[in-house]
């Protein structure tokens, strides 16, 4: 994956490959021994139903989408379900 800068991640529209839109890239988590990215944190826009989602939630209604189920930042990021 080419590198890209995480300040060009910030509010970034998250889209799952099958093309639902599941909200705005709210923050990054990581493992600060390792510098390992964990999740994103997401944001869920206000139409999406919490029950069509396969990702966690936080405390905060936010989606939890691991790392690993990046496929792709361009426009949108797109993530595997």
């Amino acid at each position: 994956m080419v590198d890209i800068l995480a300040e060009n991640l910030s509010g970034k529209a998250v889209m799952s490959a099958d093309g639902t839109e599941l909200g705005d890239l709210y923050n990054i988590t990581m493992n600060l021994e390792s510098g390992e990215l964990n999740h994103l944190l997401v944001s869920p826009h206000e139409q999406l139903r919490h029950e069509r989602v396969d990702f966690e939630f936080d405390e905060t209604g936010r989606l939890r989408v691991p790392v690993a189920n990046v496929q792709a930042v361009k426009d949108y990021i797109v993530v595997a379900r």
